[in-house]
């Protein structure tokens, strides 16, 4: 495995944290050092073998057709890896192979990552998820509502910490509706600088722009884990790049997981062939570390993380969370009357949680009742479908391809369980 050298390096020289960290079980200290990929037969795994293979097929003819330059595709159940394969090259013009080692910038699936690491604070009785934002930012207190005729208007309700993890809290992206009054309102109010922390961010821009809705009223995606980040940041008096590395990618030996890498890492990037300043250099010091998108990682880490999720908070001994804790994640925070009256793209059969995506319907999703997902808009994603104990991570560099490749995976993966 590319890296793996590096990786026993990291976690032996970090033996003494975890030694000493209360997450630790067992005499010997957790296994972080083995690869997180841990290889099953998938005939008995009740995957079809020549479906699978089928899989295979159609990523190598897309490669091979230039529509990419490459991808990765983690299938597996019960614990196991029934599918990995790398397809094509990190990028146009490159010649090393995709591996579950290759770096993706990850984007959104940054925002699970920064729910649970808020979620840490909530069970140290540090954060508390009913309580208004403004009593940890202050600023938020007088928040306005936007109206169609563009006046904004004070809300009648405040802003709670579970709105900033469900996308109900009334904070937009300005791109997502770019044409819209409000969104133009929202890039004129200094959206998109990056010259400030997190907390100053939200702070001195965010809480001064207008909502789209009230809080707790619509469901519109946002950037509402941005802002969490600016709460975690001045909970624990930390940047945010810190509180999750100590939280989350360090007990869970997730070494190439970061907002910024190391330089030397920049020959292991995924490089789009499409021009976007999405893609901007992840080996350069950033101000803003974003919780909504900043992070990237390699397929190999994020398995971890979902893997710790799917264990009910837990991985190899190291327990980053309750079970209880897991579970109140997975609780809908949405209602059929919030998904109305906002933009809920998750789409038909679908309800969203603190930070992650939920089926609620699996007869209109094919992931059954339960999974918990999301994904990053250059095209990566990750789920666990707790009804058939079945996990993917699928990683490509290319946003115009997202949802075609997010159908193919689920038709793909539940067209070769048989069993």
């Amino acid at each position: 495995m590319i890296g793996s050298l590096t990786r026993r390096g990291i976690i032996a020289a970090s033996a003494a944290f975890l030694l000493a960290s209360a997450c630790q079980t067992g005499p010997s200290g957790p296994d972080l050092a083995a690869p997180s990929i841990v290889k099953g037969d998938a005939a008995t795994l009740g995957f079809d073998p020549a479906k699978l293979a089928a899989i295979s097929t159609a990523l190598n003819a897309d490669v091979a057709s230039g529509k990419i330059p490459g991808a990765y595709l983690l299938v597996g159940r019960k614990g196991q890896v029934a599918f990995e394969q790398g397809f094509g090259v990190q990028g146009p013009g490159q010649t090393t192979p995709v591996s579950n080692e290759t770096i993706f910038r990850i984007f959104s699936m940054t925002k699970p990552v920064v729910a649970v690491t808020a979620m840490t604070l909530v069970e140290e009785g540090k954060l508390n998820l009913d309580a208004p934002v403004s009593d940890y930012l202050p600023a938020f207190k007088d928040i306005k509502v936007w109206q169609k005729e563009g006046d904004p208007t004070p809300a009648t309700k405040p802003m709670l910490i579970r709105h900033l993890m469900s996308h109900t809290s009334g904070i937009i992206y300005s791109f997502i509706q770019p044409t819209s009054p409000i969104a133009k309102a929202w890039v004129a109010g200094g959206e998109q600088r990056q010259d400030l922390n997190a907390k100053d961010w939200s702070e001195q821009v965010v809480a001064k722009l207008p909502m789209i809705s009230e809080p707790g009223a619509a469901w519109n995606y946002s950037q509402g884990l941005d802002v969490l980040g600016g709460v975690i940041e001045k909970v624990t008096g930390k940047t945010l790049e810190e509180a999750v590395r100590e939280r989350i990618t360090g007990p869970l030996g997730m070494t190439d997981t970061a907002f910024v890498q190391p330089a030397e890492k920049a020959s292991r990037f995924a490089q789009s062939q499409k021009q976007d300043p999405l893609y901007y250099d992840y080996t350069m010091k950033r101000v803003l570390y974003a919780g909504g998108g900043g992070l990237s990682s390699t397929a190999e880490d994020y398995l971890r993380f979902g893997t710790m999720l799917a264990n009910k908070g837990e991985y190899r001994g190291v327990r980053i969370l309750k079970p209880e804790t897991v579970d109140l994640m997975l609780i809908d925070q949405t209602t059929a009357d919030i998904r109305a009256k906002g933009l809920f793209f998750p789409g038909q059969g679908m309800g969203f949680g603190l930070g992650v995506s939920l089926v609620i319907d699996d007869t209109k999703q094919r992931p059954g009742n339960g999974t918990f997902s999301w994904n990053g808009i250059a095209g990566t994603e990750w789920w666990y479908d707790p009804k058939n104990d079945v996990f993917m991570v699928f990683m490509i560099q290319d946003r115009a391809l997202l949802s075609e490749y997010q159908r193919k995976n689920r038709t793909w993966i539940y067209d070769a369980l048989v069993k």
